[in-house]
């Protein structure tokens, strides 16, 4: 990996690119430390130790929601906003057939599309979180009453366009820099708080911190060995005989190659669905305790117990959904790609498996079995913290398990991109 670097850096335009990824990252960084208005600091440190729902949501604001600064959303509604139009491309034909036929119109389309949707994501979290902290004393002037509608506005609108700024820097990295810009802002976010919890277990529990240190580089061992984790479906493609001008005939195929299935090949997008919806109860419920209705305020408290993650069935839970999700997400991503019908259309087959329907039954078949493996393993991974609460008196992590999936991921996505750069300019360099 270091030579890699070493290499790219010797290159004017890698070096260029790599400076501009850096610069870019710095950028969204010295943002994230700019305070929303009327925010009360000790009051939201003290929300931030007690609450998983806003841990959570600081991991995908890079950092930024602890100071609750103008980067305090991130780029989680664009995420979101992907999720839906993902799921939105089965229900609606005319959507699919964009994606799919459009070409590059067709993406851009959609892209356009989810630019559209992350804008009421962003105003709807940035109320819900707002009004949140306001209830635990973090943010005054803020409300629906007249006397609060200017400040309620002034601080929606600057969450907005802070999660838009955070997008628009994503997709800078995309276009001039190295790698996949959101996934950068968000592992730099999660990279950037490792320094401040390994002080917090030092003072506290050093203990604690030397396992979570070898939990954490087995964690990390194990998720790279998964994820590079595939099965070789064989393909092999029939000989074509093709006339060339002269009237000469050349024979053209027979050539064997492979179909990778990866054992994970959804990421951690189904800890992402799983941790939304057990949250999504518990924070409904947060608003009704206080009903005047006391039915209601029972049902909400059963609620909230129901989904603490202090208790045993929250982690139960969260695993079975993790690998409910992991499943649904993969027949999803799977069935988009339609591989049979691109097989059959190019000439190619599987030994033994006759083209079309047989083809895309045995694929799904193969696929299914090989998802039990990446479910599994997502789901032990979602329930790691519950997993690790007897090794130290602490349940604060170096990174999260979600955290810990995002890091890997991103530096085995940038250090394939940065050696197919390479690769590529090696092989002009030879051309030449």
């Amino acid at each position: 990996m270091l030579q890699a670097v070493r290499n790219a850096f010797n290159l004017p335009d890698l070096r260029r690119k790599l400076i501009f990824t850096l610069a870019i990252l710095t950028i969204y960084r010295l943002a994230s430390h700019v305070p929303v208005p009327n925010v009360d600091p000790v009051a939201l440190r003290q929300v931030f130790e007690a609450s998983q729902l806003l841990g959570f949501l600081d991991m995908f604001s890079g950092g930024a929601m602890s100071s609750f600064s103008v980067m305090a959303l991130g780029v989680y509604p664009y995420i979101t906003a992907s999720i839906v139009v993902q799921l939105l491309m089965p229900i609606f034909p005319r959507l699919e057939a964009l994606a799919k036929e459009g070409g590059e119109a067709g993406r851009r389309k959609i892209s356009q599309y989810t630019h559209y949707l992350a804008i009421p994501l962003a105003l709807l979290q940035g109320f819900g979180q707002a009004t949140l902290l306001q209830r635990e004393g973090v943010i005054a002037n803020f409300g629906l009453s007249p006397a609060t509608l200017l400040p309620t506005l002034s601080t929606l609108t600057t969450l907005t366009a802070g999660t838009m700024f955070a997008i628009w820097l994503g997709e800078l990295i995309d276009r001039d820099g190295i790698g996949n810009g959101m996934s950068l802002i968000i592992f730099g976010g999660i990279v950037a708080r490792v320094p401040q919890r390994m002080g917090q277990m030092l003072a506290t529990d050093v203990r604690g911190l030397l396992l979570f240190v070898i939990i954490t580089v087995i964690t990390v061992a194990v998720i790279v060995f998964v994820q590079e984790g595939e099965r070789r479906i064989p393909v092999q493609y029939g000989k074509r005989v093709v006339a060339m001008r002269g009237r000469r005939l050349q024979v053209r195929g027979g050539q064997s190659t492979h179909i990778p299935l990866k054992v994970n090949s959804v990421g951690m997008i189904p800890l992402i669905f799983a941790q939304s919806i057990m949250i999504f109860p518990g924070v409904i419920a947060s608003y009704l305790l206080i009903s005047p209705m006391g039915w209601l305020s029972q049902i909400a408290n059963g609620v909230y117990s129901l989904f603490d993650s202090q208790g045993n069935l929250y982690w139960i839970m969260y695993f079975l959904m993790v690998v409910g999700f992991t499943y649904f997400y993969t027949d999803v991503m799977f069935q988009q790609q339609n591989l049979s019908e691109n097989l059959k259309r190019q000439g190619g087959f599987i030994p033994g498996i006759r083209p079309g329907r047989r083809t895309a039954e045995y694929l799904n078949t193969v696929l299914q079995r090989i998802t039990l493996a990446g479910a599994v393993f997502l789901g032990l991974v979602a329930v790691l913290p519950w997993l690790a609460r007897g090794v130290s008196e602490t349940s604060t992590m170096l990174i999260t398990s979600s955290g810990l999936l995002i890091v890997v991921g991103v530096v085995l996505d940038t250090m394939r991109n940065l050696e197919a750069q390479l690769l590529m300019r090696r092989y002009e360099g030879f051309i030449r």
